[in-house]
């Protein structure tokens, strides 16, 4: 079920309803209604998925009430590798079966031998990736008594599948989610209203934003070889629009429909193309991702410790291992090498944390060198989105020898590759975002955002794409 669909306007308001007015007497009433909500949200694509996200919690649902009684390390360690072996193999076979496969047939080719192969037919789950990181967060925090195991199988059961999150994040951490489910839950007209205004936030940035640029995304990416350099960077530039438009206005969504409920989910993006350089970025671009990747990979590889090559490679691991997280295609892991050699410097100067407070804060405008290491940071990160947008590595080289052989023929501006309206509504993103930068959304601050509500509402009745209902872009991963 899509956020921007009408079957999603349909339920959410039935779940709400039941949810504070039917069983607000009973936490356990409202998580066991929470499921089934969850359940038939995640259902709708496909019900053949529910078992494979049943059988996932099933699974560490039993290891973590298996860890708890278990003092013997060995036997900790054997239980956590279960739990690990169970989840990254099923993300395994359904999301890069096939991609080992094909490549492990064509380095064979390269000596001479050529075999045939039988490809299977894998469907891959809606956000396999995301409940799997979620639910393996659960029983690590529990193997490092961070986190104290439940025996609530229902309550278990709600936090996998919490269904605002469930698709495509926020990747939520046990230790923040799940003890939510424990505590009772009061109507707070505030949080809603918030909530409500977040979705909103949302909804434009996916349907006025992400999906306008989509279309002349599809097309310029499309016909790469037929068009000039500055259509080719302009191009590259709406998608990085796209991405973000897409990817922040579901986790908008996400968090602003879990607020409804009375759930805080964590923030997952924080003004990202207003970085002052790539370490910025990874700090408020995916945060949930990123942080896990830190917390539970980077760390335990030594993190920052030890020698500058050690670092190095540690930086190279996170970096690769989160681009293949992203899809069985070597852009991927092409698209994550490019973000590790633009950190790397940052890290050997022991400037990659230079920059962690809120940019020109207390000013109305950015200084000189702010606006030039944004505008840098923005080229060096949407030049990494041409390999995320490929549909290979050499149809990205193509497209970036293409801009680079600076030919700058018109012929592709007559036939709407530039809507009228499409840079001006980028310009109005990018002016609510610019001064919220220190709120959480632009839409949150109580003082002056009904207007701005008006504003957007009437921008999202005008020129939201509604012909064509159009998937978010991270259902893929």
């Amino acid at each position: 079920m899509l956020f921007n669909s009408f079957d999603f306007a349909i339920f959410l308001p039935i779940v709400f309803i039941l949810y504070w007015f039917v069983c607000k007497r009973s936490i356990k009433a409202q998580n066991v209604l929470l499921v089934i909500a969850s359940y038939v949200f995640y259902g709708w694509w496909d019900w053949r998925f529910l078992f494979l996200i049943l059988f996932s919690t099933l699974v560490d649902y039993s290891i973590g009430l298996a860890l708890a009684k278990e003092s013997r390390q060995r036997k900790r360690k054997m239980l956590l590798a279960i739990s690990v072996f169970v989840n990254i193999g099923l993300l395994g076979f359904f999301k890069y079966y096939n991609f080992f496969l094909d490549n492990f047939v064509q380095a064979f080719s390269f000596f001479g031998t050529n075999f045939e192969v039988s490809r299977l037919d894998i469907i891959l789950p809606v956000g396999i990736s995301f409940y799997t990181f979620q639910t393996l967060s659960y029983t690590i925090d529990v193997y490092r008594n961070k986190l104290e195991p439940t025996k609530d199988l229902v309550a278990f059961t709600a936090f996998v599948s919490f269904f605002p999150q469930l698709v495509a994040g926020p990747i939520e951490r046990a230790t923040n989610l799940l003890p939510q489910f424990f505590k009772k839950r009061k109507f707070n007209s505030d949080q809603a209203i918030i909530g409500f205004k977040q979705i909103i936030w949302g909804l434009f940035k996916k349907i006025v934003i992400a999906d306008n640029c989509a279309q002349y995304v599809n097309e310029i990416f499309g016909n790469y070889d037929e068009v000039g350099s500055l259509t080719l960077i302009l191009g590259a530039v709406y998608f990085a629009f796209q991405i973000y438009g897409d990817f922040s206005g579901y986790s908008d969504i996400a968090i602003g429909t879990a607020r409804l409920f009375n759930f805080r989910l964590m923030t997952n993006f924080r003004y990202p193309y207003f970085s002052r350089d790539i370490a910025e970025f990874w700090r408020r671009w995916h945060i949930s991702l990123s942080t896990w990747f830190r917390d539970y990979v980077y760390i335990p590889l030594g993190g920052s410790r030890g020698s500058q090559l050690f670092q190095v490679r540690n930086v190279f691991i996170i970096f690769l291992v989160s681009g293949f997280w992203h899809g069985a295609n070597w852009t991927f892991i092409v698209w994550g090498a490019i973000n590790a050699l633009f950190f790397i410097p940052l890290l050997l100067t022991k400037r990659n944390r230079n920059n962690t407070d809120t940019v020109a804060e207390g000013r109305f405008l950015p200084n000189l060198k702010e606006f030039l290491t944004m505008l840098g940071t923005f080229g060096i990160v949407t030049l990494g989105w041409i390999y995320f947008r490929a549909e290979s590595v050499t149809v990205a080289n193509d497209y970036i020898a293409h801009i680079l052989a600076f030919d700058f023929k018109m012929g592709m501006l007559n036939i709407e590759r530039y809507p009228f309206e499409l840079l001006p509504l980028l310009a109005i993103l990018l002016y609510y975002e610019w001064f919220s930068r220190d709120l959480e959304f632009p839409l949150y601050s109580p003082t002056y955002s009904l207007p701005r509500v008006l504003v957007v509402v009437v921008l999202i009745a005008t020129f939201g794409s509604f012909s064509t209902i159009q998937d978010f872009i991270y259902f893929q991963f």
